[in-house]
């Protein structure tokens, strides 16, 4: 459906003037910005079979509601789901880049966004990147798509890694999941957090482990990061953090590798996306370091 059709089933946005700007990025829907007489707002329209990216439109609607009452999402004005059409308030601020995240003065600011979002309310479904890995590999699997060379030669350190998290396991807030650049927003004075597509009730590691992989941060960044959110330098949390960056990585390749197999609405080499995380998660799983690094998951400080 076109952009105009949509957007005159939107009650909101329908019969009053407005302008209509697409938005860049969005790797499985389609954005827009309209104006009108009352405000701006965002209308987010979905391209792609959610259901096999694990992406529960209602459960991103109403997480989306809690983000925002968290005070760090924004405002959630009308919800279409049999359009996949979510409408949330224009945020007036820059995006994030790469170069933002790797500023350092940026991420005792980023930690503080995230601790709001974290002590924020729970969100309707839990995120375990464990389990979404598994259900994208049967996926991959069932379907024919493209499988990494030695993708599953690397299985058994996973168990390995799961084993040693849950040694100290501290429980799951509500977190984003999907902390790229382009999904933090600064307004001048402060940081929101967008998209909700992936939102879910997880480790604050994760969290914080996603936002180092997704955009190739140095290491130090991460111990930086990790060290602003809890507010001191804590080892095994560092250690937590990295061990779930590097699930991220490699959880995140086969969700490339859905999207080049199934998504023919957005022009992007899905594929090459992928490659690129999963060769950094190689070069990690195959690190002479990673049982120390699990072993400091383990312990205490």
């Amino acid at each position: 459906m076109a952009a105009p059709e949509v957007l005159d089933r939107i009650p909101l946005l329908s019969g009053v003037p407005r302008s209509v700007e697409e938005l860049p990025g969005g790797l499985t829907n389609h954005n827009y910005k309209v104006t009108t007489p009352s405000g701006a707002y965002v209308v987010r329209v979905s391209a792609s079979d959610g259901a096999l990216l694990a992406i529960d439109r209602d459960a991103e609607h109403a997480n989306s509601i809690a983000a925002a009452r968290a005070g760090v999402g924004a405002p959630v004005h009308d919800y279409l789901p049999a359009l996949g059409v979510l409408v949330v308030g224009f945020v007036p601020g820059r995006t994030f880049t790469e170069a933002d995240l790797r500023d350092p003065a940026n991420l005792p600011r980023v930690a503080r966004a995230c601790r709001l979002l974290h002590g924020g309310p729970r969100f309707v479904r839990d995120f375990d990147m464990f389990e979404t890995q598994r259900r994208y590999l049967e996926i991959v699997r069932e379907r024919g798509f493209r499988l990494p060379a030695r993708y599953v030669d690397f299985m058994p350190a996973v168990r390995e890694i799961r084993a040693c998290l849950a040694v100290r396991d501290e429980g799951t807030v509500p977190c984003n999941n999907d902390l790229l650049p382009g999904n933090i927003l600064d307004d001048g004075e402060r940081l929101w957090l967008i998209d909700y597509e992936y939102a879910g009730n997880n480790d604050a590691c994760f969290e914080l482990g996603n936002i180092w992989s997704e955009s190739d941060l140095p290491l130090g960044h991460l111990e930086e990061l990790v060290t602003a959110y809890y507010g001191r330098r804590l080892r095994h949390k560092i250690a937590r953090a990295r061990l779930l960056g590097l699930m991220s990585k490699y959880g995140w390749t086969l969700w490339a590798s859905i999207q080049d197999g199934a998504n023919d609405t957005i022009d992007f080499d899905f594929w090459s996306w992928g490659m690129e995380k999963y060769e950094r998660a190689v070069a990690e799983f195959t690190d002479s370091g990673l049982p120390g690094l699990m072993d400091e998951a383990a312990r205490a400080d």
